[in-house]
């Protein structure tokens, strides 16, 4: 299927690479002018390359998206060269993996502001503009981490908890007034994150094997199969689907 998102002006945040690069290329593959925000400069224009010579439209903001002065400006300048936003997709992410008493408050703060603070500030420079279109599509990563904690996680697996309920509340506040938000919850997927991920929980002895993750959830996700679900959740294709969390991780959370 072809189009999906014809018509549409897609924001992601985090959209350089990994699940968030697949997610732009996916997206304006399927006809949505592409914005594609991220702190990665190089890796962003790059994705923003690749999508025009396809022969589609796309534009690149860098920006920290947990800094509201460079949220906003990055938000203006997509708007500026592609128009409002009528689909966000809040993917922009990190993670810390280690022993909670050895964490420290501003590395707390650190990662609530990149997964948390950012889906805020996003969500409140995007809003407005759908808002005045009287429709629109939010798309939130959250993870099964929001509700399966992982050890040496606890900042991460708060963190998507936090994104789970802010996707289900913008959903009711803004239901009646043409507003959809949706998160997507992946398991363990094969990016440099999730690699990372991998290795650091087996290198502080969190059994993360081949093995284990087989038995979890069968393999590692692929990153374009968390972008075909985004895809979803943003197209009218889910028009009635709306405060909803969409699990991408082949039965890790159904066992």
């Amino acid at each position: 299927m072809a189009d999906r998102l014809k018509g549409k002006i897609a924001i992601i945040s985090g959209g350089a690479t990994g699940m968030g690069g697949a997610s732009s290329l996916l997206f304006a593959a399927e006809g949505a002018a592409a914005g594609v925000i991220d702190r990665n400069k190089e890796a962003g224009e790059a994705v923003v390359a690749q999508i025009t010579k396809a022969g589609g439209k796309a534009a690149f903001a860098a920006a920290d998206v947990s800094d509201e002065v460079q949220v906003n400006a990055a938000v203006a300048s997509i708007t500026s060269a592609l128009g409002p936003a009528n689909v966000l997709f809040n993917h922009a992410g990190t993670i810390i993996i280690k022993p909670f008493l050895d964490m420290t408050l501003s590395e707390w703060e650190w990662l609530m502001g990149i997964n948390v603070r950012s889906m805020f500030l996003m969500t409140k420079a995007v809003l407005p503009g759908m808002l005045a279109m009287g429709a629109g599509s939010i798309v939130c990563t959250s993870s099964i981490s929001a509700i399966a904690a992982t050890p040496l996680e606890t900042a991460y697996n708060t963190s998507k908890g936090a994104c789970h309920m802010f996707a289900r509340s913008i959903a009711v506040e803004f239901r009646d007034r043409g507003i959809r938000c949706n998160a997507v919850c992946p398991g363990f997927v094969k990016t440099p994150h999730g690699l990372r991920e991998v290795a650091e929980l087996t290198k502080l002895g969190v059994d993360a094997s081949d093995a284990a993750l087989a038995v979890q959830q069968g393999r590692l996700c692929e990153p374009e199969e968390v972008a075909r679900a985004a895809l979803f959740l943003a197209s009218d294709e889910a028009s009635f689907i709306n405060g909803a969390h969409l699990f991408v991780d082949n039965c890790f959370t159904a066992v």
